[in-house]
């Protein structure tokens, strides 16, 4: 069983934990989300913001998409199903491997590579806008390159709307019940969530950032911020998804959605 700790990560090794998870749960994870997720649905966050229904994007149909870590490309699938030009990546080959799986499937294909958020193979000013639904941002330990990189393939103008763990829940236990309504870490504790092999190795890192420091690393990076969405539990919806469920939904964010535009300064 793996141990989990709070210790500093580098980038390298945040990005080879990452890469070794996601390749090992690729499968699992489809298995265990994918119905709610869908194959070709544009799914934000455990509350079921959908964007058919959200358009925090606005209209796509014919603007060029970059979907950041997109694990098996359900939402860009739906891109493509409105008209848009997607291209999507993940640092993981075996989301990748799902991900075509999901196109023959559904008789949409998607344009997938495996990247990391950090080194973007693009180039300048390609995008009209990026996205992600809980992909790649939470997962790397320099979040400030990423977005510098996102910054960099946007066009001037070019909207950025990713959604992550709401950083309040930093500080309660992931736990869905009424146990996790309690604080038990700080909330400035910016030290990942790490777990560690018997050899102690990390295979898996999340980084945890209070809600100004996404502030400071999104316009250090040249955003102009726009919205922050922190969507309340929908009343009937009765899905429990690790710490995400009804009883804490109701009462404390889970989600952070955000939604800036490319400033375009230097």
């Amino acid at each position: 069983m793996n141990q989990p700790v709070r210790v500093e990560l580098s980038e390298a090794q945040t990005s080879r934990a990452s890469r070794a998870y996601w390749d090992s749960a690729a499968d699992e994870y489809l298995a265990e989300h994918g119905e709610f997720l869908g194959d070709d649905r544009f799914i934000w966050c455990p509350e079921g913001v959908d964007e058919e229904a959200a358009q925090l994007l606005g209209p796509v149909r014919g603007k060029r998409v970059l979907e950041v870590g997109c694990g098996a490309a359900q939402c860009s699938r739906w891109l493509v199903g409105q008209g848009a030009d997607v291209v999507a990546f993940d640092i993981s080959v075996e989301q990748v491997r799902v991900s075509r799986a999901l196109d023959a499937r559904t008789g949409t294909a998607v344009r997938t590579v495996a990247a990391d958020a950090v080194a973007l193979p693009y180039r300048d000013s390609t995008f009209d806008l990026a996205c992600s639904a809980f992909g790649a941002l939470p997962f790397v330990a320099d979040v400030g390159t990423a977005f510098g990189e996102l910054h960099r393939v946007l066009k001037p103008g070019g909207l950025l709307v990713f959604s992550v763990t709401h950083p309040l829940r930093w500080a309660l236990p992931d736990d869905p019940s009424e146990v996790g309504l309690r604080i038990t870490q700080s909330y400035f504790d910016r030290r990942p969530y790490v777990e560690l092999d018997p050899a102690g190795t990390p295979v898996y890192a999340e980084h945890h950032r209070t809600l100004g420091d996404w502030v400071r690393e999104l316009t250090g990076a040249g955003f102009v911020i726009d919205d922050l969405l922190e969507p309340e539990w929908p009343a009937g919806h009765d899905l429990v998804w690790g710490g995400w469920g009804p009883v804490r939904g109701r009462v404390v964010p889970g989600t952070a959605i955000w939604t800036a535009h490319n400033g375009h300064q230097p």
